[in-house]
């Protein structure tokens, strides 16, 4: 065998399966150009040109398919076909399937790293490295491609891929044709659709992004972004509200901290970790652990609020302060900047300075004085934060919805958890196409459910009406959950699991497995970064209803139980969370953003770090701009983003999973965290990592 050959095209018949007897023989494809045509394949059909198509193929598995011949050829990924005309190219992986005349002579692209990782064929040639076994986090001695290759063919092989027929995941209620797909190459539309999400400065607080991956390829970091890109800047005042924290990692992640004369450090640790983090800190430093009115609770919310001379920067996200999730796994993050309010505007309120103030006031922090140069000095309480301008938020529908522990009712009722979710949508009028729409459920880790409670948040999560005021009505939401051969074949092995911690008691309900649906993330590469972002949508193929991004679990503890004849919602902390398998965290309150389709028009992408963008008092909405309503897409919607239209504004949302989701086959096993693995991850290890002797 050539050093230098990657591959096989393998001939299918009708059924796509492969050809026992034939006449054709496996293709081998080198790194390259390869020639494919009348000639190489010794079909004497002259619809096939001599050559018909190049195959040039890179060291990571991957290859250009470029048509050259007079007649169509079709690559089929996944549920996708797309016809190439001449001169058209598409990137074909592991699993693809080429139609060299539609229709006809089928032949499958097999790369050759297929033999060990998994029945499937997850390989795991040249992917052996040291364990680190005191570490979650470890050093990768591969190069970046030979992940890219094994994460594309990974993918392709768990999906077991069928031909279906073309179609649009477009609505035709969406008034987008394939016609219009310009501004995305239809090579990539599915396969690294991440790649072309760029969203203009005026309308980024309108999108979120996610976080940087150190062991993915360039295209899949598209956009995304590290902690440094976050904290910078003149930074007067930080505010970082976590569970995990890791100071060592942050300080050195983050040198700017250390320079920042006031950050306030609210967490949810204790025992050691908190004695460390108390020797260790800055002196400028303040911890705090919020109060928990209920047993059991912690603190879970992730969010950082920035002061600057020019405003305030808040961020809410996925990650906890920790080295593993802001470099292994799939997490997401928004941010916006506000002015500071001028003088006649003190008193001017909006919803979410509303939703945030409340929430701010929940956490109890001990206050403090600062002064600030230029500006004065003041109080840090949960009030000061009524000093900015949050207008821009409220009029882009952009909506805080956290969950804190205790009994809720009376006025309070909708003010916390899935009850405020559900005020929320319910003021809130949306296109007819979402009528009785799906819902998708993706987060990482599960409490004790059961089927009374899924009907009360599946009322929640389906709120809201048409145009012409009938309900959007319910839906069953499908559960996006990795199985265990995702966990096992991920970036980290096994060691990816202490963090999607839910037992096996909770998983396996019986009545759970109606709900399962595949983790899969090939448009954005993170097939193996595993998920520890949480989001929650309703939708219609790539057209969003609204999206959250949150912090919060599927559980009774983040979303919270209606009780007393739904009169009281009781939030309150029980599920696991995070460590070893034999340790049990809780964690209860939890912040996210909710994305809204809202009227909105141009602002003037106010920055708190960029100087050359509109100051304070000039960061309005322009006087001439035109009303638009906004649209919220996925990064694999077909209309042209490029080109906003009279009406709306296209808004892409880099959902790191694909929608529709594909729900589990008989053969895929849900990932629980406290059983026994014993066939070997990437790393040689199983699960748990030191499993007793048998007695």
């Amino acid at each position: 065998m050539s050093s230098s050959q990657i591959g096989f095209l393998v001939p299918l018949n009708g059924n796509l399966e492969e050809e026992e007897d034939t006449s054709t023989p496996k293709l081998p494809i080198s790194t390259g150009a390869n020639v494919i045509g009348r000639s190489s394949l010794s079909i004497s059909d002259k619809r096939l040109s001599r050559k018909h198509l190049t195959l040039i193929a890179s060291r990571n598995g991957s290859a250009d398919a470029l048509v050259e011949g007079t007649n169509p050829v079709v690559v089929a990924s996944g549920n996708r076909r797309r016809k190439l005309r001449t001169g058209e190219k598409a990137i074909i992986t592991n699993g693809d399937i080429l139609e060299l005349i539609p229709g006809h002579y089928f032949f499958k692209y097999v790369t050759m790293a297929r033999e060990k990782c998994g029945e499937n064929g997850n390989s795991t040639d040249a992917l052996n490295t040291e364990s680190n076994e005191g570490s979650l986090s470890r050093k990768r001695m591969r190069p970046v491609t030979k992940d890219e290759a094994f994460a594309r063919k990974l993918q392709a092989e768990m999906d077991n891929d069928a031909l279906v027929e073309e179609k649009s995941l477009v609505t035709v209620k969406s008034g987008y044709s394939r016609a219009s797909t310009l501004s995305i190459p239809s090579a990539h539309k599915d396969a690294e659709a991440i790649r072309h999400f760029s969203v203009p400065y005026d309308k980024s607080p309108l999108t979120f992004r996610l976080l940087r991956v150190k062991d993915l390829p360039a295209w899949a970091n598209t956009s995304s972004v590290s902690i440094r890109d976050v904290i910078q800047g003149d930074v007067l005042i930080a505010v970082l509200s976590n569970y995990m924290v890791d100071i060592d990692w942050l300080l050195s992640s983050c040198p700017t901290l250390a320079k920042i004369p006031h950050v306030l450090v609210l967490h949810g640790e204790g025992d050691g970790t908190l004695d460390h983090m108390k020797k260790n800190k800055p002196p400028n430093w303040i911890l705090h652990k919020p109060p928990l009115p209920i047993s059991f609770g912690t603190h879970h919310s992730k969010a950082m609020l920035l002061i600057y001379p020019r405003g305030v920067r808040v961020i809410v996200h996925t990650a906890n302060l920790i080295h593993v999730d802001w470099n292994n796994k799939s997490q997401g993050l928004w941010m916006q900047d506000f002015p500071w309010k001028i003088q006649k505007d003190l008193s001017k309120g909006c919803a979410f300075e509303n939703d945030l103030i409340d929430y701010l006031s929940e956490l109890k922090w001990p206050e403090f004085t600062a002064n600030l140069p230029a500006l004065g000095s003041f109080n840090i309480n949960s009030s000061f934060f009524k000093k900015f301008d949050y207008s821009n938020a409220a009029m882009m529908k952009v909506r805080l919805i956290a969950s804190v522990p205790g009994y809720h009712k009376g006025s309070n009722l909708k003010k916390w958890g899935h009850m405020k979710l559900r005020s929320v949508l319910q003021e809130c009028i949306f296109e007819k196409e979402f009528q009785k729409s799906p819902i998708a459920y993706q987060f990482s880790s599960l409490g004790s459910l059961d089927e009374k409670w899924m009907t009360e948040l599946a009322s929640s999560m389906s709120s809201g009406s048409c145009d012409d005021k009938t309900p959007l009505g319910s839906s069953k939401p499908l559960i996006i959950w990795p199985t265990v051969e995702d966990v096992r074949c991920s970036l980290e092995g096994y060691a990816a699991g202490s963090a999607i911690p839910s037992p096996q008691k909770n998983v396996e309900k019986e009545f759970l497995k109606q709900y399962w649906a595949k983790w899969k993330a090939t448009h954005t590469g993170r097939c193996r970064a595993m998920p520890h972002i949480k989001t929650y949508t309703r939708y219609n193929g790539q057209n969003l209803a609204w999206f959250l991004l949150t912090s919060a679990n599927l559980s009774k503890a983040a979303w919270g139980a209606l009780q007393k004849n739904n009169s009281q919602l009781m939030i309150r902390s029980y599920e696991l969370h995070g460590g070893v398998p034999s340790m049990h965290h809780r964690m209860p309150s939890s912040l996210g953003v909710l994305f809204l389709p809202s009227p909105v028009n141009r602002h003037g992408g106010f920055s708190c770090t960029d100087n050359g963008r509109p100051p304070k008092n000039e960061c309005g909405l322009s006087e001439e701009s035109k009303w638009k309503r906004t649209k919220l897409v996925t990064l694999n919607w077909e209309g042209n983003r490029n080109s906003d239209s009279c009406s709306e504004v296209v808004v892409p949302l880099p959902v790191p999973y694909e929608l529709p989701p594909k729900p589990y086959s008989s053969e895929d096993v849900p990932w629980s965290w406290d059983k026994r693995y014993y066939k070997k991850d990437l790393y040689g290890q199983v699960w748990p990592r030191h499993v007793p002797a048998a007695v």
